[in-house]
């Protein structure tokens, strides 16, 4: 796969392609030959059924895909010089569309420099993923299963490849990691279009791994993951490989989740360290204490956390986070400060999201939790959140159904850029899947009940 910036120079593209962003956090795209892409249709862009993309209904559907020509990289493919652009969306009157991913960031944003906290907001985003050489999965009425396989040891072709063990492999090295190749590519390729990364490594399990990439403001960081996990599903699939951002997709092995670090900047400096608790400053603990509060009651899982199996990688047992706790240097907590950092350098990481979220909802979502505990000057030790006083009150909900119904009850912190629409067509999506999987029993039911 090889991509690069655009140099601003149309002569030598074949082919113009605009992405557009579905409401699951999908790219989309349409490909536009180079003779009909002129200055006019960049400019106004092209109309589009978004009743396919999740967020429009069929009678009101027509939309318009306007490129941002910020966003342009050049892809060369077979023979063929690719121009790709993100696009907002705009209604046919010419008003952006506020269900839109793009749109919500740049709403959250706004609320932001609006609300004088602070002027931007840095997010860095961690990306762990497993790989697979096979993957096949089927459902049906009369059967129900899924089976993969990786060269690291799992599945029937490899069940005699010497490894180090199922869950032995963190920051392993050749040739034990055999999967390096992939991530060199698609670091490189994130570098060459200019996605910031801090580093790349082999994680605890077999065919488990993580790309690390570097702050950026949270105006482009949606923009920059999508881009990240399509580059590295395209870059697997050219050397034969799956690659899946599925929270949990095996049996007793730790999950995947998409954790991010944070800060607000004011005037250029982050306002939050300070002279409290962890080196935090007032901000960021009610920052902190913004997030625990919403994602006690569900309403930020529902979009952090927005899949049934979101919910079997969040169980005791494997780091991930199943309470409102936050702490420094813990893995466990579901805020954590980390350890390693400077007096000066705090922040923080919020480590209960996966990358099933819609990025754009995710970010913006976790940003106005955050937002609305510094306006009400929240106090995380007094919530009870420091993870040496926290009681078991302050459990996650556990279960698609459960967060849903917690978004319903509390999500006016969202209203800056989450509209009422919204808030449903995502609520009734969500509850379809929830019933879909849950509707259907799983093997270890017949295990444990069918005799």
């Amino acid at each position: 796969m090889k991509l690069s910036q655009w140099n601003g120079d149309l002569g030598g593209i074949d082919y113009v392609s605009l992405i557009v962003i579905d409401i699951d956090g999908r790219m989309r795209a349409v490909s536009l030959p180079s003779s009909f892409a002129d200055e006019a249709v960049l400019k106004k862009g092209i109309g589009f059924d978004a009743s396919n993309f999740g967020y429009a209904k069929v009678h009101a559907s027509d939309m318009v895909a306007v490129p941002d020509m910020d966003t342009a990289f050049v892809e060369q493919k077979d023979e063929f010089n690719i121009l790709h652009l993100f696009c907002d969306v705009r209604t046919t009157e010419g008003e952006l569309f506020g269900q839109y991913p793009r749109s919500v960031i740049r709403a959250a944003n706004a609320a932001l420099m609006e609300s004088g906290i602070g002027d931007d907001i840095k997010m860095l985003v961690e990306l762990e993923f497993y790989v697979f050489e096979e993957v096949r999965y089927s459902t049906a009425t009369d059967h129900s299963y899924y089976f993969v396989e990786s060269s690291e040891g799992i599945g029937e072709d490899y069940s005699d490849t010497p490894w180090i063990g199922l869950s032995q492999g963190y920051h392993r090295m050749a040739p034990e990691d055999r999967y390096q190749l992939l991530r060199n590519r698609a670091v490189k390729t994130m570098i060459d279009v200019g996605i910031p990364v801090k580093y790349h490594h082999h994680e605890v399990v077999a065919a488990q791994l993580e790309i690390e990439l570097d702050f950026i403001s949270m105006a482009k960081a949606g923009d920059a993951v999508s881009l990240a996990k399509w580059i590295l599903r395209s870059e697997a699939d050219e050397l034969g490989l799956k690659v899946t951002f599925m929270p949990k997709p095996m049996y007793k092995v730790a999950g995947s989740g998409m954790h991010v670090h944070q800060f607000i900047e004011k005037a250029k400096a982050s306002i939050f360290p300070g002279e409290e608790l962890y080196g935090l400053s007032r901000e960021g603990l009610a920052y902190t204490a913004g997030l625990l509060s919403h994602a006690l009651t569900g309403s930020l899982l529902a979009f952090s956390n927005p899949s049934t199996n979101s919910y079997r990688r969040l169980v005791p047992g494997y780091e991930a986070p199943v309470s409102a706790t936050f702490a420094q240097g813990s893995r466990a907590a579901a805020v954590r400060i980390p350890g390693y950092l400077r007096k000066g350098e705090a922040r923080i990481e919020f480590r209960t999201g996966d990358a099933t979220a819609n990025v754009y909802y995710f970010l913006a979502a976790m940003l106005l939790a955050g937002l609305d505990g510094i306006k009400k000057e929240l106090d995380p030790v007094a919530l009870g959140f420091a993870s040496e006083t926290a009681s078991v009150q302050h459990v996650f909900p556990t279960g698609l159904f459960n967060v849903l119904a917690g978004l319903k009850k509390d999500h006016s912190y969202l209203s800056a850029a989450f509209s009422e629409e919204l808030i449903e067509t995502w609520i009734a999506r969500k509850e379809k899947e929830a019933s879909y999987v849950y509707n259907a029993p799983v093997p270890q039911e017949y295990e444990l009940y069918f005799d």
